[in-house]
Parts: C-alpha cells; sequence; structure tokens
C-alpha cells in the first residue's frame, strides 16, 4: 500500500512539473531585404527616440536618458490605443544593432526582450532582421483567451512583419 500512496506522489509530483513547464519561453524572428545599403536603413530606424517608420506607432516620447543611451527608457504610443513601455538594454551603432525590453504593455506578452538589427548583403543591398524571446501574458495552463500562446506569437509576428515591410518601402 506504501509504495501505491508514494507512486501517486510521485505521479503528481510530475504533472505539476509538467504543468509549470508549459508556460515556457517563446522566440520569433523576422528578416527582410532590402534593396538599400545598410547604412541608409541604419540611418531611418536606428534611433531608439524615433520609431515613427512603423506603421502600428502613433508616437514615441523618451522619458529617462538620452536615445543612445542604455537604460534609457521610451513610451510608444500605438495607433490602436494603448502604450508599451520599453528600456533600452544595448546600442551598438557599429553593428547597427539595438536591443530592448519592454516593461509594460498593453500586448499579451511578458518578459519580452528584443533585438532590431541591420547588415549590408552585398552591393546596394541590407537585411534586417528582428527577433524576441517572451512569454505569454497569462502564466496560467494554458492561458486566457487573447492571452495565450497564440495570441502573443500572433500579435508580435504581425507587429514584426509591419514594421519590417514598412522599412523596406521607405528604404527602396
Amino acid at each position: 500500500m506504501k509504495n501505491v500512496f508514494f507512486a501517486c506522489v510521485l505521479m503528481f509530483g510530475f504533472i505539476q512539473i509538467t504543468n509549470a513547464a508549459i508556460d515556457e519561453t517563446i522566440r520569433l524572428k523576422e528578416t527582410i531585404e532590402i534593396n538599400a545599403p545598410a547604412d541608409k536603413v541604419w540611418a531611418k530606424i536606428g534611433n531608439f527616440a524615433d520609431m515613427s517608420w512603423h506603421p502600428s506607432i502613433a508616437k514615441t516620447e523618451i522619458k529617462t536618458g538620452k536615445a543612445d543611451e542604455v537604460g534609457s527608457t521610451r513610451i510608444l504610443s500605438l495607433q490602436s490605443g494603448g502604450n508599451v513601455n520599453e528600456v533600452l538594454t544595448s546600442f551598438d551603432a557599429t553593428s547597427m544593432t539595438i536591443k530592448y525590453e519592454i516593461t509594460e504593455s498593453v500586448l499579451p506578452v511578458r518578459d519580452f526582450g528584443a533585438t532590431l538589427k541591420v547588415e549590408s548583403a552585398g552591393e546596394g543591398k541590407s537585411i534586417v532582421t528582428w527577433r524576441a524571446m517572451f512569454k505569454r501574458k497569462d502564466p496560467a495552463s494554458p492561458g486566457a483567451a487573447g492571452q495565450d500562446d497564440a495570441a502573443a506569437k500572433e500579435a508580435i509576428t504581425g507587429i514584426f512583419k509591419a514594421g519590417l515591410a514598412n522599412i523596406k518601402k521607405i528604404s527602396e
């Protein structure tokens, strides 16, 4: 009888560990090739204080620090309403890379960190890569509708694709 009880306790513990592991980090990456030199593209998107190149952003406001200063914070006002607060975690103009984290947001994500990078792709061309790691907003298993993995992936993929498409449009 003790063995059955012990087996039940172990099984219950395993189920709890399995459920906790469901709230995993989501990784997304979107890339686009642009028929423009990397420095021209970087000049349009490499300013943390100006995200006017993204069609979903109505306004970018630096709250603390300077645009290229690690630790500076910004508030993005969305065209659809609501805000996204972000902090700059890395800025490297030489490698044309910006890294940032979302600290507060209307988006269905949490623990969000992203990198936006511009690279040369040969004669007069560049590649822009936008990647992120994050978790869904609702840590419960499976997550409330609109705050689950599917909603988080859909929201961020949509933001990345719309932004990259517009970078291409304004750069070429």
